[in-house]
């Protein structure tokens, strides 16, 4: 959620800045705006709405400020509507700043900067910080910088500019993520990578209140006391390209057609003579043999994947599996001790409750295993052990090859695990290690569909409500389908497992409502479609997904969406790709902004 990008350097970086802006669209956002240096003063422009609508328009009226050194800014809001005067940057003439966050305890920090004559113009806790800095601030930005952070609590990436500093931007952290770029004879902040690819691959991560001094031909990093201090410079392991469409009409297509080479990077590394491994982090077969639990920690799509996991990982090694969401587990006391194992699952490596749940897995000295996409994020640092999806970034705030990757990890987990447990053979794990090596060509023949799932996304765009229901493994994949609906169609969504209509769900069926049931599992079957024929006998229209060589009474379903034949345990790896399409040309049949949603931000770094 929110953005940040900075240019320190010779040319003029209005443009710069705005076009950075525009990269970070993804993370979510209702206002945007930039502050340059321009002229001796503080040039701001800032307004409500996107960019092209807001931002841009508003250049064109009040005139594209001119400077090498300004600072940018998209806002999802929190304290304030969203509005133009909330917008950042927010500045007093002399200071300006962007901010990421939340300050937690700013109306102590507003009273007492009332107290001493200032007053307040916008609703934002961001302000305070403003004021904060300026009450510190005589000639020393970095002393002002250093007495504020003490001040602060909550969490903040800023960027800051002082009026006095023409050609200087500070940058300090704690929580929120930002990074400091490093070009020839220009320099950059931003909230991550993607939005400075074009010019440098070249980065620093801040830590926690550590300070960036960053001049044109220089950056200076020091700690919360401003003392000097060294870091390791990054480089960005993808370029420019893969942040762009590439001809795709969204992100999230580009994305879902991306998902075999995402799955088969992720897979390929981790598999040696034809076992899972993971040596890479540490992760033994003696420590796996040894846990008492195994918990699985996420949000969302991540918390999804997770569930995948404790089905396959249960099935096989008949050792429990603890799926909690981040947010519930950090505050209902989890009964968690040392000799269990989080694996903690975020795309980001950024994600508040998910870093916060990490955070608690930590202090009580549960071994902690981060499955994370971003390297160098928060949640990979902090964690015990850390694996790398190797996604690539994804743009689109829904998430799609996330998923995919996530949940092939999950299977290499639970193959491991079981084997580690003497529940399989190692033969039986080459078995099914190989079987799930040939899922990426799989996912590349049901992406030849796309009629079938354009055809369904027609008999979907008049629903007001519609429902997922399966068993199994097919309970849990149809928790990432709904999501996957209702996130950009906005058309209301839920899951529910099969068995559970009858004890009060079925009520909500009535003529014409879609029930999309997802039929995988062999065992299942009759079951599921025992339920299926509850709900077309209550008026249901229903479509069903189930492989290509499921029979059953075509008189029971409206339409059928067909997959390629594999083992009932990886049948998720391919059914969720008719799900993923399905969403997708039914959001845009319905006009929506596919890659953006309303309300919604990629990296959720605020409860």
């Amino acid at each position: 959620m929110c953005g940040i990008v900075g240019f320190t350097g010779s040319e003029q970086c209005s443009e710069f800045l705005v076009q950075a802006l525009k990269r970070l669209e993804y993370r979510g956002y209702d206002s945007a705006g930039i502050a340059v240096q321009s002229g001796g003063k503080i040039k701001t422009v800032k307004a409500k709405g996107k960019i092209a609508e807001g931002l841009q328009e508003k250049l064109k009226e009040e005139g594209v400020p001119g400077g090498s050194c300004g600072i940018g800014h998209t806002r999802w809001a929190t304290h304030g509507e969203p509005s133009d005067v909330n917008s950042h940057p927010i500045g007093n003439g002399r200071i300006s700043i962007v901010h990421n966050g939340i300050i937690e305890n700013y109306r102590e920090i507003k009273k007492f900067l009332i107290g001493h004559g200032y007053g307040f113009e916008s609703e934002t806790d961001t302000e305070t910080v403003v004021k904060l800095l300026d009450y510190y601030y005589s000639s020393d930005p970095v002393d002002a910088i250093s007495k504020a952070i003490r001040d602060i609590e909550g969490a903040y990436a800023l960027g800051i500019i002082f009026r006095d500093f023409p050609d200087k931007i500070f940058a300090v952290r704690k929580e929120s993520p930002l990074i400091v770029g490093q070009g020839k004879g220009e320099n950059f902040i931003a909230s991550d990578v993607t939005a400075i690819l074009d010019r440098t691959r070249e980065y620093y991560i801040l830590e926690h209140e550590e300070i960036a001094e960053i001049s044109p031909n220089k950056i200076i990093f020091r700690d919360s006391h401003g003392f000097p201090i060294t870091k390791q410079l990054k480089i960005a392991d993808w370029d420019i390209s893969t942040a762009e469409k590439g001809g795709y009409e969204h992100f999230m297509l580009k994305e879902i057609h991306e998902q075999p080479a995402a799955v088969r990077n992720t897979l390929s590394p981790r598999v040696k003579n034809g076992l899972p491994s993971f040596e890479e982090c540490g992760l033994t077969d003696e420590k796996l043999k040894g846990y008492k639990h195994i918990f699985i920690i996420g949000c969302g799509s991540a918390m999804h994947a997770g569930m995948v996991g404790k089905y396959v990982i249960e099935e096989l090694s008949r050792s429990p599996v603890i799926v909690d969401i981040a947010s519930e587990f950090r505050y209902r006391n989890p009964l968690l001790s040392k000799d269990d194992l989080c694996v903690i699952i975020s795309q980001s490596g950024e994600t508040a409750d998910t870093k916060a749940a990490l955070t608690l897995a930590n202090e009580i000295g549960a071994d902690t295993l981060a499955l994370v996409n971003v390297v160098g994020s928060s949640i990979a640092r902090e964690a015990k052990m850390v694996m790398y999806t190797n996604a690539g970034p994804e743009i689109s705030v829904c998430s799609t090859k996330a998923y995919a990757v996530q949940t092939a990890f999950m299977y290499l987990l639970a193959f491991r695990v079981a084997l580690a447990r003497g529940a399989i053979t190692e033969e039986k794990c080459r078995e099914l290690t190989g079987e799930l090596m040939c899922i990426p060509q799989l996912i590349e023949k049901c992406l030849c569909d796309k009629e079938q799932y354009q055809f369904v996304a027609s008999k979907l765009i008049n629903a007001q409500s519609l429902m997922y229901i399966g068993r199994g493994l097919d309970y849990a994949l149809s928790m990432e389908g709904s999501l996957k609906l209702k996130e950009i169609s906005y058309i209301h969504s839920e899951s529910y497992a099969a068995g559970e209509l009858k004890h009060g769900t079925i009520s909500l069926i009535e003529e014409g409502m879609p029930v999309i049931a997802v039929a995988t599992q062999s065992r299942l079957a009759d079951k599921t479609v025992s339920n299926v024929k509850e709900v077309k006998s209550r008026g249901a229209v229903v479509v069903v997904i189930c492989k290509e060589n499921f029979e059953f009474d075509n008189t029971i379903a409206d339409y059928k969406l067909t997959l390629p034949p594999i083992s009932d345990l990886l049948m998720p790896m391919v059914a969720i790709v008719p799900m993923q399409l399905t969403a997708y040309y039914t959001a845009v049949l319905l006009g929506r902004d596919v890659d953006m949603p309303r309300n919604l931000a990629k990296s959720v770094t605020v409860e």
